[in-house]
């Protein structure tokens, strides 16, 4: 069975990558994602706030409006609750990673200003990644700042960091843009390889008891799955940049869905975290044979087989499946 794929110029034994999370902090969890057949691992993301938190420098698209609530910078953590990664371990653990398992390490910067923190880009590279996964997590609260100008915002991101580099870039975003297929061919001109469809935005939580705004993490579901593969569907065919789904990559289902729908790969984290890094394998069984059972020979022959341009009735990814989806309800 051949379950080969390319993505970000890296030729990949299968489509399962390791999503940026603490699991790449851990030198033998990564050597037993590796046995268990993960084809690759994201970093855990470096963030801007970890480079920058020695000069205590926040950019104002990070600080609009806490002039007038100080205590708003107070909910950012402490240097020293931030992972244990600081930027220079960060570099040193890319180095043993990539002295100890032959699979691709990707690195992952996590910011959105335009700063110094970019320069690690350059440094990522250096260490000895294979490729580096730009994460822009930005939530636009200005009433004045137009969705022109929060592209432009992810556009010069990634023209900067491509300046620093040689090796692939993958954009990993969230979905609210307000013409999301245009704004990803910007970014494909722009010089992405890949784009990550979709950046699992954590959404806080109000704690009745003590009046406080505080972090709530939930892991993700297979349900989460279907706005990625709606638009992983949609721009298949349409960009040259390569497309991997994340966020409710849980069973060998959530892959193939995605496969056919068009992605190159799939990254999992949520599911390795609550099941343990050994599901890998089990997810890997289950795709062979599913494709033994269809009679597929490889991975490329169902490959966008089901995406917006494949199908006889793409309406169906479009207004007429929010139209069918009601009816269905009486």
């Amino acid at each position: 069975m051949d379950l080969t794929t390319k993505y970000l110029g890296l030729d990949l034994k299968n489509p399962l990558i390791v999503g940026a999370a603490p699991l790449s902090n851990n030198m033998d969890t990564v050597k037993i994602l590796e046995d268990k057949g993960a084809s690759a691992v994201v970093m855990y993301s470096l963030f801007e706030e970890q480079i920058n938190h020695e000069a205590q420098v926040l950019d104002t698209f990070l600080t609009q409006g806490t002039e007038s609530y100080a205590e708003a910078l107070s909910y950012f953590p402490e240097p020293d609750q931030f992972h244990s990664l600081g930027g220079e371990d960060y570099l040193e653990q890319i180095s043993k990673l990539k002295q100890a398992v032959d699979i691709p390490i990707i690195g992952s910067l996590n910011g959105v200003s335009p700063g110094g923190w970019m320069n690690y880009a350059r440094k990522i590279q250096e260490a000895g990644a294979d490729a580096l996964e730009l994460n822009i997590y930005y939530i636009p609260t200005d009433p004045f700042l137009t969705g022109e100008e929060v592209e432009k915002i992810y556009l010069d991101d990634l023209k900067t960091v491509r300046g620093h580099i040689d090796i692939p870039v993958a954009i990993k975003l969230g979905p609210y843009f307000s013409s999301f297929a245009n704004f990803a061919q910007k970014l494909d001109d722009a010089g992405a390889n890949a784009l990550v469809l979709f950046n699992r935005f954590y959404q806080p939580d109000i704690d009745l008891e003590n009046l406080e705004v505080v972090p709530d993490l939930k892991f993700s579901s297979s349900y989460e799955l279907r706005f990625p593969l709606r638009w992983i569907a949609i721009l298949y065919g349409k960009i040259k940049a390569n497309l991997a789904a994340t966020t409710g990559i849980h069973e060998a289902s959530d892959v193939l869905k995605s496969v056919m729908a068009g992605a190159d790969a799939v990254q999992l984290a949520s599911v390795l975290l609550k099941r343990g890094v050994k599901h890998i394998e089990v997810i890997l069984n289950d795709m062979i044979k599913w494709m033994e059972e269809k009679e597929y020979a490889s991975l490329q022959q169902m490959k966008g087989s089901m995406s917006y341009q494949s199908i006889a009735e793409p309406a169906a990814y479009t207004r007429a499946n929010y139209m069918k989806t009601l009816q269905s309800i009486r």
